[in-house]
Parts: C-alpha cells; structure tokens; sequence
C-alpha cells in the first residue's frame, strides 16, 4: 500500500508500506494492505510504517489519517523525525 506522511513544513515520507501503527484520539489503531476505508483524527503518540527494507518511526501530534483504495495519508499537526522504531 502506498503511505504518505505530510507535516506543515514538508513532505516527511512517501513510499510503499507493509504495515502502518498510529495513535488516534482514541487508540493504536493499525492498518495493513486492503483496509477498509477510514478517516481518523490523530493523538499524540508513535507512527510506525513497516517497509520491505526495515521500519520509520515518527513522533506525532494532532492531524488526521485517511485510508482510501490502498493508500494511507497523514496530514500530521507536529511531527518529529525518525525515533527508535
């Protein structure tokens, strides 16, 4: 599936994904290849997109993530570079 993470100041990822772990309003919520259409508000917490070639964590704050026809958008508030993932 084809992920795209977009924060205020830049475009911080855009690539194909195996899995994708975000922290909503409510909870982790995750998403696999094929998933449902969703839209979601974002919390603060972890993003974590599992590639082929490893894993990208991220810190989020606030913004929304939207799921339509195997491709997943983040529209993150505040985001901060690459944590331990």
């Amino acid at each position: 599936m084809r992920v795209t993470v977009i924060s205020p100041e830049r475009a911080v990822f855009d690539g194909e994904a195996q899995a994708v772990l975000a922290t909503a309003f409510d909870g982790e919520i995750g998403i696999l290849p094929n998933h449902a259409p969703l839209m979601t508000v974002l919390g603060t917490g972890t993003l974590r997109i599992t590639t082929t070639s490893g894993a990208e964590a991220f810190r989020v704050q606030g913004g929304f993530l939207q799921v339509v026809n195997n491709s997943v958008r983040i529209l993150a508030e505040q985001i901060q570079g690459d944590t331990d993932a």
